[in-house]
Protein backbone atom coordinates (compact mmCIF):
# COMPACT_ATOMS: atom_id res chain seq x y z
CA UNK A 1 0.00 0.00 0.00
CA UNK A 2 1.54 3.34 -0.82
CA UNK A 3 1.87 6.16 1.75
CA UNK A 4 -1.51 8.66 0.23
CA UNK A 5 -3.07 5.41 0.16
CA UNK A 6 -2.19 4.62 3.67
CA UNK A 7 -3.06 8.30 4.88
CA UNK A 8 -6.50 8.20 3.02
CA UNK A 9 -7.31 5.04 4.74
CA UNK A 10 -6.47 6.48 7.86
CA UNK A 11 -8.65 9.61 7.51
CA UNK A 12 -11.38 7.91 6.31
CA UNK A 13 -11.85 5.61 9.43
CA UNK A 14 -11.03 9.07 11.36
CA UNK A 15 -13.56 11.06 10.53
CA UNK A 16 -15.70 10.20 13.90
CA UNK A 17 -12.73 11.24 15.40
CA UNK A 18 -11.99 14.29 14.16
CA UNK A 19 -15.39 15.29 14.87
CA UNK A 20 -14.69 14.39 18.51
CA UNK A 21 -11.62 16.63 18.32
CA UNK A 22 -13.78 19.79 17.27
CA UNK A 23 -16.30 18.67 19.92
CA UNK A 24 -13.77 18.58 22.48
CA UNK A 25 -11.47 21.44 21.68
CA UNK A 26 -14.41 24.30 23.05
CA UNK A 27 -13.46 27.80 22.49
CA UNK A 28 -9.93 29.01 22.27
CA UNK A 29 -8.45 32.01 23.72
CA UNK A 30 -6.17 33.54 21.64
CA UNK A 31 -3.04 32.52 23.56
CA UNK A 32 -4.83 28.68 23.51
CA UNK A 33 -7.55 26.72 24.87
CA UNK A 34 -8.15 28.16 28.22
CA UNK A 35 -4.86 27.15 29.99
CA UNK A 36 -2.76 29.72 31.70
CA UNK A 37 -0.35 31.39 29.88
CA UNK A 38 3.29 31.34 30.88
CA UNK A 39 4.70 30.84 26.95
CA UNK A 40 6.34 34.53 26.99
CA UNK A 41 7.49 34.66 30.90
CA UNK A 42 11.31 34.02 30.54
CA UNK A 43 11.53 32.96 33.95
CA UNK A 44 8.82 29.61 32.98
CA UNK A 45 11.64 27.42 31.82
CA UNK A 46 11.17 27.18 27.91
CA UNK A 47 14.84 26.96 26.26
CA UNK A 48 13.65 30.34 24.01
CA UNK A 49 11.38 32.58 25.97
CA UNK A 50 8.24 32.91 23.81
CA UNK A 51 8.74 30.03 21.70
CA UNK A 52 8.17 25.86 22.53
CA UNK A 53 11.14 23.73 21.09
CA UNK A 54 9.87 19.91 20.59
CA UNK A 55 11.93 17.05 19.69
CA UNK A 56 11.74 14.14 17.64
CA UNK A 57 14.13 11.47 16.53
CA UNK A 58 16.46 12.38 13.66
CA UNK A 59 14.34 10.53 11.36
CA UNK A 60 10.62 10.15 12.81
CA UNK A 61 8.25 7.96 11.02
CA UNK A 62 4.92 6.94 10.27
CA UNK A 63 2.13 6.70 11.71
CA UNK A 64 3.85 8.97 14.61
CA UNK A 65 5.25 11.50 12.16
CA UNK A 66 3.52 11.49 8.43
CA UNK A 67 6.56 12.27 5.54
CA UNK A 68 9.15 12.79 8.48
CA UNK A 69 7.34 16.61 8.48
CA UNK A 70 6.57 17.06 12.50
CA UNK A 71 5.76 20.42 11.33
CA UNK A 72 2.58 19.57 9.45
CA UNK A 73 0.99 17.84 12.57
CA UNK A 74 0.45 14.97 10.85
CA UNK A 75 0.88 11.80 12.56
CA UNK A 76 -0.03 10.82 15.76
CA UNK A 77 2.76 11.97 17.64
CA UNK A 78 2.88 15.22 15.69
CA UNK A 79 -0.71 15.69 16.48
CA UNK A 80 0.09 14.94 20.34
CA UNK A 81 2.71 17.41 20.78
CA UNK A 82 0.70 20.15 18.97
CA UNK A 83 -2.35 19.73 21.01
CA UNK A 84 0.07 19.98 24.05
CA UNK A 85 1.44 23.03 22.45
CA UNK A 86 -2.24 24.25 22.43
CA UNK A 87 -2.73 23.68 26.50
CA UNK A 88 0.46 25.49 26.87
CA UNK A 89 -0.60 28.24 25.45
CA UNK A 90 1.56 28.44 22.41
CA UNK A 91 0.54 29.33 18.45
CA UNK A 92 1.31 26.38 15.78
CA UNK A 93 3.78 29.30 14.22
CA UNK A 94 5.53 29.07 18.44
CA UNK A 95 6.35 25.57 18.11
CA UNK A 96 9.99 24.78 16.74
CA UNK A 97 11.11 21.18 16.52
CA UNK A 98 14.20 20.00 16.56
CA UNK A 99 16.17 16.12 16.34
CA UNK A 100 17.68 14.30 18.26
CA UNK A 101 18.93 10.28 18.21
CA UNK A 102 17.16 7.77 20.55
CA UNK A 103 19.94 7.24 22.89
CA UNK A 104 21.45 10.45 23.48
CA UNK A 105 18.01 12.47 24.58
CA UNK A 106 17.07 9.95 27.57
CA UNK A 107 21.46 10.55 28.28
CA UNK A 108 21.29 12.26 31.44
CA UNK A 109 22.85 16.18 31.05
CA UNK A 110 21.32 19.29 29.03
CA UNK A 111 18.90 19.00 26.45
CA UNK A 112 17.81 20.88 23.46
CA UNK A 113 14.33 21.19 23.49
CA UNK A 114 11.70 21.49 25.97
CA UNK A 115 9.77 18.14 25.27
CA UNK A 116 10.91 15.47 22.93
CA UNK A 117 8.26 12.73 21.86
CA UNK A 118 9.34 9.41 19.83
CA UNK A 119 7.64 6.31 21.69
CA UNK A 120 9.44 6.72 24.95
CA UNK A 121 8.29 4.16 27.50
CA UNK A 122 8.61 5.37 30.82
CA UNK A 123 10.41 3.17 33.34
CA UNK A 124 12.36 3.81 36.50
CA UNK A 125 15.63 3.22 35.16
CA UNK A 126 15.09 6.09 32.92
CA UNK A 127 13.44 8.41 35.26
CA UNK A 128 17.02 8.57 37.17
CA UNK A 129 18.01 10.52 33.98
CA UNK A 130 15.33 12.33 32.67
CA UNK A 131 11.54 13.35 33.63
CA UNK A 132 8.40 12.10 32.18
CA UNK A 133 4.98 13.66 31.46
CA UNK A 134 2.05 11.18 32.43
CA UNK A 135 1.55 8.54 29.40
CA UNK A 136 -0.19 9.46 26.40
CA UNK A 137 0.15 5.97 24.82
CA UNK A 138 -0.23 2.86 25.81
CA UNK A 139 1.41 0.31 22.98
CA UNK A 140 1.06 -3.51 22.54
CA UNK A 141 4.08 -5.55 21.08
CA UNK A 142 3.83 -7.64 17.91
CA UNK A 143 6.48 -9.98 16.17
CA UNK A 144 6.98 -9.38 12.04
CA UNK A 145 8.26 -11.75 9.48
CA UNK A 146 8.84 -12.01 5.84
CA UNK A 147 6.49 -14.49 4.25
CA UNK A 148 7.98 -17.85 3.06
CA UNK A 149 10.38 -17.78 6.30
CA UNK A 150 10.00 -19.93 9.11
CA UNK A 151 7.73 -18.06 10.90
CA UNK A 152 4.83 -18.09 8.04
CA UNK A 153 2.60 -20.15 9.37
CA UNK A 154 3.11 -19.71 12.99
CA UNK A 155 -0.15 -19.31 15.15
CA UNK A 156 0.38 -19.17 18.45
CA UNK A 157 3.62 -18.28 20.87
CA UNK A 158 5.04 -22.41 20.93
CA UNK A 159 5.75 -21.61 17.56
CA UNK A 160 8.40 -18.94 18.06
CA UNK A 161 10.11 -20.62 20.80
CA UNK A 162 12.72 -21.89 18.88
CA UNK A 163 12.80 -18.93 15.95
CA UNK A 164 15.79 -16.49 15.89
CA UNK A 165 13.89 -13.28 17.45
CA UNK A 166 15.27 -10.01 17.58
CA UNK A 167 14.29 -6.61 18.87
CA UNK A 168 15.84 -2.89 19.89
CA UNK A 169 18.09 -3.49 22.79
CA UNK A 170 16.79 -2.10 25.96
CA UNK A 171 13.50 -1.69 24.68
CA UNK A 172 9.64 -2.80 25.68
CA UNK A 173 10.18 -5.25 22.48
CA UNK A 174 12.99 -6.70 23.89
CA UNK A 175 11.45 -7.31 27.62
CA UNK A 176 8.00 -8.66 25.61
CA UNK A 177 10.28 -10.95 24.08
CA UNK A 178 12.00 -12.47 26.39
CA UNK A 179 9.11 -12.65 28.78
CA UNK A 180 6.21 -13.46 27.14
CA UNK A 181 8.08 -15.45 24.57
CA UNK A 182 10.95 -16.92 26.57
CA UNK A 183 12.50 -18.33 23.10
CA UNK A 184 15.02 -21.65 23.12
CA UNK A 185 17.24 -20.06 20.44
CA UNK A 186 19.24 -17.51 21.45
CA UNK A 187 17.38 -13.88 20.71
CA UNK A 188 19.50 -11.22 19.01
CA UNK A 189 19.76 -7.58 20.18
CA UNK A 190 20.17 -4.81 18.24
CA UNK A 191 21.31 -0.60 19.11
CA UNK A 192 18.16 0.08 16.97
CA UNK A 193 14.88 -1.09 14.94
CA UNK A 194 16.70 0.04 11.65
CA UNK A 195 18.78 -2.55 12.62
CA UNK A 196 16.64 -5.23 13.97
CA UNK A 197 15.06 -4.58 10.39
CA UNK A 198 18.04 -4.83 8.21
CA UNK A 199 18.92 -8.06 10.18
CA UNK A 200 15.47 -9.53 8.72
CA UNK A 201 16.02 -8.18 5.41
CA UNK A 202 19.36 -10.04 5.46
CA UNK A 203 17.85 -13.22 6.36
CA UNK A 204 20.27 -12.91 9.88
CA UNK A 205 17.13 -13.45 12.17
CA UNK A 206 13.31 -15.33 11.78
CA UNK A 207 11.24 -12.22 13.04
CA UNK A 208 11.31 -9.19 14.69
CA UNK A 209 9.00 -7.45 17.44
CA UNK A 210 8.02 -3.95 17.07
CA UNK A 211 5.10 -2.24 18.76
CA UNK A 212 2.00 -2.90 17.29
CA UNK A 213 1.63 0.33 14.75
CA UNK A 214 5.23 0.19 14.08
CA UNK A 215 4.74 -3.33 12.66
CA UNK A 216 1.14 -2.80 10.87
CA UNK A 217 3.08 0.25 9.16
CA UNK A 218 6.11 -1.47 8.57
CA UNK A 219 4.36 -4.29 6.58
CA UNK A 220 2.21 -1.91 4.78
CA UNK A 221 4.27 0.97 3.33
CA UNK A 222 6.54 -1.15 3.30
CA UNK A 223 9.70 -0.88 4.93
CA UNK A 224 10.17 -4.67 5.27
CA UNK A 225 9.40 -6.12 1.75
CA UNK A 226 7.02 -9.25 1.30
CA UNK A 227 6.43 -9.53 5.42
CA UNK A 228 3.61 -9.64 7.56
CA UNK A 229 2.48 -9.27 11.19
CA UNK A 230 2.22 -12.73 12.57
CA UNK A 231 0.27 -11.34 15.16
CA UNK A 232 0.38 -9.40 19.12
CA UNK A 233 2.06 -10.90 22.11
CA UNK A 234 0.66 -10.63 25.69
CA UNK A 235 1.80 -7.83 27.86
CA UNK A 236 4.79 -8.78 29.73
CA UNK A 237 7.40 -7.25 32.38
CA UNK A 238 6.33 -2.93 32.72
CA UNK A 239 3.51 -1.31 30.44
CA UNK A 240 4.75 0.04 26.96
CA UNK A 241 3.41 3.32 28.21
CA UNK A 242 4.37 6.45 26.41
CA UNK A 243 5.69 9.73 27.96
CA UNK A 244 6.61 12.97 26.93
CA UNK A 245 10.65 13.42 27.59
CA UNK A 246 12.17 16.21 29.66
CA UNK A 247 15.46 17.29 31.33
CA UNK A 248 15.29 15.96 34.89
CA UNK A 249 13.98 18.09 37.24
CA UNK A 250 12.70 20.15 34.53
CA UNK A 251 10.33 23.31 35.59
CA UNK A 252 7.78 22.39 32.86
CA UNK A 253 7.39 18.71 34.22
CA UNK A 254 3.98 19.56 36.11
CA UNK A 255 3.02 21.57 33.51
CA UNK A 256 2.95 19.41 30.52
CA UNK A 257 1.98 16.72 32.71
CA UNK A 258 -1.22 18.64 33.45
CA UNK A 259 -1.86 19.59 29.48
CA UNK A 260 -1.36 15.58 28.86
CA UNK A 261 -3.74 15.09 31.69
CA UNK A 262 -6.31 17.12 30.29
CA UNK A 263 -6.27 16.52 26.74
CA UNK A 264 -6.96 12.34 28.16
CA UNK A 265 -9.53 14.05 30.33
CA UNK A 266 -11.16 15.45 27.39
CA UNK A 267 -11.24 13.05 25.15
CA UNK A 268 -8.70 14.16 22.51
CA UNK A 269 -5.82 11.72 23.25
CA UNK A 270 -8.57 8.71 22.25
CA UNK A 271 -9.50 10.37 19.38
CA UNK A 272 -6.09 11.12 18.29
CA UNK A 273 -5.26 7.62 18.74
CA UNK A 274 -7.86 6.74 16.55
CA UNK A 275 -7.43 8.39 13.96
CA UNK A 276 -3.94 7.77 13.44
CA UNK A 277 -3.44 4.36 14.88
CA UNK A 278 -7.21 2.61 15.33
CA UNK A 279 -7.39 1.57 11.96
CA UNK A 280 -3.84 0.03 12.08
CA UNK A 281 -4.29 -2.30 15.30
CA UNK A 282 -7.53 -3.56 14.19
CA UNK A 283 -8.00 -7.10 12.84
CA UNK A 284 -4.20 -8.15 14.14
CA UNK A 285 -4.58 -11.68 16.23
CA UNK A 286 -3.84 -12.75 19.53
CA UNK A 287 -1.01 -14.85 19.84
CA UNK A 288 -1.51 -17.36 22.75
Amino acid sequence: MSRPVLRAALAAAATAAVLLIAGCAGSASPSGSGSTDASSDASAGYITPGKLTIATGETAYEPYVIDDDPASGEGFEAAVAYAVADKLGFAKDDVVWVRTSFESAIAPGPKSFDFNIQQYTITDERKQAVDFSSPYYEASQSVVAVKGGKADGVTDIAGLKDLVLGAMTGSTSATTLEEAIAPTATAQYYNSNEDAVAALKAGQIDAIVLDTPTAYVATVVPYIDNSFVVGQLPAAGIPDQWGLLLAKDSPLTARVTAAVDTLREDGTLDALEQKWLGVLTDGIPQLK
